[in-house]
């Protein structure tokens, strides 16, 4: 007797709540990758943002005009350019204020470091989903796999005569369970730890460069040598 073992057959043959974990692991699987290519995108272009900037922050210019250039409506700015910008507004608003050297340089310090929670928090954003696919969908599987065995086997109870063409069907279905658990699983776990790596690369870049526009805000304040608040408006 010929069993039909393709995988379209046996998962319309699967029980109600197998189908339901390899609809739910699918499902998973087509989200960690819609995900995996969007955090690539936003990630790469947060990484060429930023050297973009460097580049042109440490190329000498005045501040002033770097800020003014950064500020236009049609300018396409990146994490360290609204750090930067966010910096520099409150440097600008406290010197018009004609605050202290200190409070001026610790409140452009303070809306850097607000800005750079900011840019976090959207680098961020979903990644958890993807740690989270990668560590319970391999479960999940093994849940379906579990659960079509242990139904072949009550099937297989009330049969007078077991062939190896009347388990293999269930024992099949119940094994794609699990290969669609890890086929979620792994490339969300390889995004997920690749993801935390040029997060906090990109971190420590930020955190670097908001800690320099400090010190240069501090030498300016120091030497009286600032630039003029009004070019900053």
């Amino acid at each position: 007797m010929s069993v039909d073992l393709s995988i379209m057959h046996l998962v319309l043959e699967a029980s109600l709540v197998v189908q339901l974990v390899m609809l739910i692991l699918l499902a998973a699987s087509v989200t960690s990758w819609a995900l995996i290519f969007r955090k690539h995108r936003a990630l790469r272009q947060a990484q060429s943002g930023a050297e973009e900037f460097e580049d042109r922050f440490w190329s000498g210019g005045n501040l002033a005009e770097i800020y003014s250039q950064v500020s236009q409506p049609h300018e396409e700015t990146g994490g360290m350019e609204r750090i930067f910008r966010a910096g520099f507004r409150e440097f600008s608003r406290m010197r018009k204020q004609q605050a202290g050297a200190e409070s001026t340089v610790e409140a452009s310090h303070r809306a850097m470091r607000v800005s750079l929670t900011r840019e976090l928090d959207q680098l961020e954003a979903y990644v958890p989903f993807l740690a989270t696919v990668g560590s319970t969908s391999p479960y999940v599987g093994l849940f379906g796999t579990v659960w079509g065995i242990m139904n072949s086997f009550r099937a297989l109870g009330n049969m007078q005569q077991a062939t190896l063409a009347t388990v293999a069907p269930g024992i099949a279905e119940a094994l794609i369970a699990t290969a669609l658990g890890l086929f979620a699983a792994i490339p969300a776990v390889i995004a997920y730890n690749r993801c935390a790596s040029q997060i906090e690369r990109l971190t420590n870049r930020y955190e670097i460069f908001v800690e320099e526009f400090t010190s240069i805000l501090q030498r300016h304040v120091h030497s009286q040598n600032l630039p003029r608040a009004s070019a900053a408006e």
